[in-house]
């Protein structure tokens, strides 16, 4: 069978490059340390009555009096969200049937905010409301930050640099780019809690202290960026 001189027979595919064109495969990695530009912090609210009524009561007043004075930092806080939400009744533990002691009523609320310097009086104000639990904050960087990009900017330069060192070791030097694979480009740091996880604020106490506490001075914790590529190159004849 002869091949029609108008549709040569393609060229054999070399994975692993020829003599006249070797090809050279590296990693190139980039680690990056900068400033969080988001904090959350998770409130949790808490109430307790003798019957459902009184205890929902108490729940959903407390609930708006957090949302209230989050909503009251306007900007600062970029995103509220209201999460789990339930009243449980609470058996007696002696005596026969289904005896109701108590209902016990929890509403969890997420916040997050871009602006640190509200972030330690907000913490603290959030903490001295009756029966309100604050957790965090927990530190990160938008999923849009720039930084991501600058990693893999960096990365790859890497992966150039590495290539071109071991060509030049041959005495070549690269001549194109055959492919360039992302791995984990963004593989930040898990977020770390960065201070104590607040407290309940007892009704029983609600009314010990006529002063607001001070604000908590909260430190950001910086945030590590992590990208990975693979590249593979041809280069030049070496001389051997």
């Amino acid at each position: 069978m002869t091949q029609d001189a108008t549709h040569p027979t393609p060229a054999a595919h070399h994975p692993y490059g020829t003599p006249e064109a070797p090809r050279v495969a590296v990693r190139g990695e980039a680690h990056l340390e900068v400033d969080p530009e988001i904090a959350r912090i998770g409130i949790t609210v808490t109430a307790r009555g003798t019957d459902r009524r009184t205890a929902l009561e108490d729940l959903t007043r407390r609930n708006n009096t957090v949302l209230d004075l989050l909503k009251s930092y306007g900007e600062p806080v970029e995103k509220l969200e209201t999460g789990a939400f339930s009243i449980t009744p609470e058996l007696t533990r002696h005596g026969r049937g289904e005896r109701i002691r108590a209902y016990h009523g929890t509403v969890r609320i997420t916040a997050e905010l871009n602006d640190f310097t509200a972030l330690g009086e907000l913490t603290t104000r959030l903490a001295d409301l009756d029966l309100t639990r604050v957790d965090g904050p927990w530190w990160a960087l938008r999923p849009t930050s720039p930084a991501h990009g600058e990693a893999r900017r960096q990365a790859v330069l890497e992966a150039v640099q590495r290539a071109r060192a071991y060509a030049r070791a041959l005495g070549a030097d690269l001549a194109a780019l055959v492919e360039l694979a992302d791995l984990d480009a963004e593989n930040a740091a898990p977020l770390a809690m960065a201070a104590p996880a607040g407290a309940y604020r007892s009704m029983t106490f609600a009314g010990a202290e006529d002063e607001a506490a001070p604000p908590l001075d909260l430190e950001p914790q910086r945030q590590t960026v992590h990208a990975q590529v693979n590249a593979r190159f041809t280069m030049t004849p070496p001389q051997l």
